[in-house]
Order: structure tokens, then C-alpha cells, then sequence
């Protein structure tokens, strides 16, 4: 599914444009609290290929795609606000 996602972006952005994605995301394959531990056992209980998602590998596929990261966010209840830019 996040693949698709990133492939979609891919053929159908425009030169210049910006990808706004919120969320949860693990760095270096950590957790960045309990909470999102807990978080992402309930949604692989209620999907198993659901679950919170390396910005590594996000960071990856949007490369993949023409994308690059522009801002990495923190904001509330540990989510992260990633801003990607295509040139």
C-alpha cells in the first residue's frame, strides 16, 4: 500500500511539486515512544501489513519517485509532519 502510494505520487505529480504526509514514524527502526509501541502493535492486530513505518524506507521510496525531503516536523502525540519537495 505505501509503495503503491509513493508510485501513484510518481506519475502524477508535477515538476515542483510538495508532499505533506502526517503520521507516526520510527527512525533507525526505533520507536520514538510507548506509545507509538503500542500504537503500532494495535494496528498490525487489526491489519498485519499495517504498522508504523521507518522514515528511512519513506524517505527511500519518495527518493525513488523524484521526491526529496524538505522538512522533517514534530508535532503533537508523536506524530511527525514530513515535507517533501519534487524538482
Amino acid at each position: 500500500m505505501v509503495v503503491a502510494f509513493f508510485e501513484g505520487l510518481g506519475q502524477y505529480l508535477n515538476l515542483h511539486a510538495n508532499v505533506a504526509i502526517y503520521g507516526p514514524f520510527n527512525y533507525q527502526g526505533q520507536f520514538s515512544s510507548d506509545s507509538n509501541a503500542q500504537f503500532d502493535m494495535w494496528l498490525k492486530q487489526n491489519n498485519p501489513q499495517s504498522g508504523i513505518r521507518d522514515i528511512e524506507w519513506i524517505t527511500s521510496l519518495a527518493s525513488d519517485q523524484g521526491l526529496s525531503l524538505q522538512a522533517d516536523t514534530s508535532m503533537p502525540a508523536n506524530n511527525r509532519l514530513l515535507h517533501f519537495s519534487r524538482s
